[in-house]
């Protein structure tokens, strides 16, 4: 029998719905600066407030000052990807160049950060996963921009499934270090939620 406590389950559905939220307005806001839309300012400001919604659940393990840490770097991470694709739109490849640099690099120290603050995640996987994450959001803007709109419509998918990973990476590693409890299929089953 297969089994995880309700704790467990409730902190893997929270960053799975964390993730998915981060996944969405960020798809939604591309959408809105591409096409120009009249509820960009609306949609970007909602998806600026799931750093905080991050930073409030990391608050139930962390001291604040990691949480409100971790915000300042998602944050960091959605405004870049805006600016990134308001410079594309304009035509300004130079300062897309350096902001696309600070992106990368800005991904890189929320990698250094993580695996900093739980032992259980690696620094290298969470890189791997951010930078993969931002060639996904590249490439999802770029096919809106282009006119691609059934490549960007199946990018989404993959978008979508590598954010469940970085949701169930994020998951296993507070079960991890602060439950200490590891049921011994524990990861087979959050692949099956």
């Amino acid at each position: 029998m297969i089994c995880i406590t309700k704790t467990e389950l409730d902190i893997i559905l929270r960053f799975r719905l964390l993730w998915t939220q981060h996944s969405e307005w960020t798809r939604m806001a591309v959408n809105a600066i591409v096409f120009g839309l009249p509820n960009e300012e609306q949609t970007v400001n909602r998806l600026l407030r799931n750093p905080v919604d991050f930073g409030m659940t990391f608050r139930m393990f962390y001291a604040d000052s990691i949480a409100n840490r971790f915000s300042e770097l998602l944050t960091e991470h959605l405004v870049l990807a805006a600016d990134l694709v308001k410079a594309v739109m304009a035509g300004n490849a130079k300062q897309a160049e350096a902001i696309n640099e600070r992106w990368y690099a800005n991904a890189n120290e929320i990698s250094v950060f993580l695996g900093r603050i739980n032992p259980c995640w690696s620094e290298k996987k969470w890189r791997d996963m951010l930078f993969a994450h931002l060639g996904f959001v590249t490439d999802e803007a770029m096919t809106l921009i282009n006119g691609e709109y059934q490549r960007n419509a199946d990018l989404y998918e993959n978008l979508e499934a590598q954010s469940m990973e970085m949701a169930d990476m994020m998951s296993q590693g507070i079960i991890d270090q602060f439950l200490r409890k590891r049921c011994s299929r524990l990861s087979e089953i959050i692949k099956k939620l």
